[in-house]
């Protein structure tokens, strides 16, 4: 009677002498049933050739956000600071995935559980903070279109201290699979999406990513709701600003493009990665891993467009970055016309305030 105990108190320490750390990568893809090949296939360079083209355009795209904000100082507030810091996590963004593009096909098979594990953590942790980012600035603006105020009151301080807090998340998130939380020492529980990580990580990433999603529909449906009462309510007086019903529609816009981009790049891909996770057998994921990653990843081009290019000074200040080199010495000139958000309208109390569309 006092075998079976033994073995039983023994059987975890007996488990990790069978990690496969040492074993290839192909040793893993082939418990999981996922292809690996050794030849360039026309999938894999059709897969490589839109990923390098979207990487390419993911990198300027952000480099002129974050260059614009930082030679502009009418964006040194906090929603400027956001949006910069968004542009640096689809930045970062881009360069992991063209780390993926150039780890990929025939070439995964010449790397190490290391090299693949910090593959995966490199895009784990850049995408989520892209969502991260995404979720703080439509907190921030939550906050200032109900406070009708153009920037929040948040001090520099709390904007750093948030800014880390989203980078910490971000990394926690696409570091845990590197310090324990994969299925080397228990190949039964590894996923056909990714043969190195748990199925149990999958779902607890996707459904984190979900949540966040979901939070951050809740706020700008708050935030739609309230534009389109108030513009109701505002249409019925004489006194209706013309400036302010411009602003609000523009702000409603603005949201259905913020809404649709994220429904529409995000949600395939987690859901896909949610399924793979519960084990569904019917469902073939891997057919559509490749293309949802990429469609994620399209929307590190499509941030910048929507939170930066509707604000006419940031494309003003675009135009002046691209013709730095025709006009090198002429400065920023703050006699700028300046639009949305440096326009004045008037409340429902007839007092002078500031809206922004972002």
């Amino acid at each position: 009677m006092t075998t079976p105990t033994m073995s039983s108190g023994f059987t975890d320490p007996l488990k990790m002498k069978h990690c496969y750390f040492n074993e290839s990568i192909g040793f893993f893809y082939n418990n999981s049933g996922k292809d690996l090949t050794s030849e360039w296939r026309p999938k894999d360079i059709l897969v490589v050739a839109l990923g390098l083209t979207v990487c390419v355009f993911v990198l300027l795209t952000n480099i002129m956000v974050i260059t614009a904000i930082v030679i502009n100082k009418r964006f040194h507030y906090p929603i400027y600071y956001l949006l910069g810091n968004l542009a640096a996590a689809d930045l970062f963004a881009g360069v992991a995935y063209m780390y993926l593009m150039f780890h990929t096909g025939p070439r995964t098979k010449s790397l190490t559980v290391k090299t693949w594990l910090l593959r995966q953590s490199l895009l784990d942790t850049s995408l989520t903070a892209s969502v991260a980012n995404l979720l703080a600035i439509a907190v921030e603006r939550h906050q200032t279109v109900f406070a009708m105020q153009l920037h929040s009151k948040m001090s520099n301080q709390r904007v750093c201290i948030l800014i880390a807090c989203i980078w910490l998340a971000a990394l926690l998130l696409g570091l845990i699979p590197s310090f324990g939380w994969h299925c080397i020492c228990n190949i039964e529980t590894c996923s056909h999406m990714a043969p190195l990580y748990s199925r149990s990580y999958l779902i607890f990433w996707a459904v984190s990513n979900l949540v966040a999603f979901l939070i951050m529909m809740v706020v700008y449906m708050h935030i739609f709701v309230y534009v389109k009462r108030k513009m109701a309510r505002m249409s019925r007086h004489t006194s209706f600003h013309p400036k302010y019903r411009e602003t609000m529609i523009n702000l409603m816009k603005t949201v259905f493009i913020i809404l649709s981009a994220f429904v529409i790049c995000w949600t395939p891909g987690q859901i896909v990665l949610l399924l793979d996770g519960l084990g569904c057998k019917s469902c073939n994921v891997l057919a559509v891993e490749k293309y949802f990653l990429l469609l994620a990843e399209i929307n590190s081009v499509i941030n910048p467009i929507v939170y930066s290019y509707r604000d006419n000074e940031m494309r003003a200040t675009f135009k002046q970055i691209l013709c730095f080199c025709c006009n090198r010495g002429s400065k920023y000139s703050p006699s700028v016309k300046s639009t949305n958000t440096e326009r004045r309208i008037l409340a429902d109390n007839g007092h002078m305030v500031r809206d922004s569309t972002l």
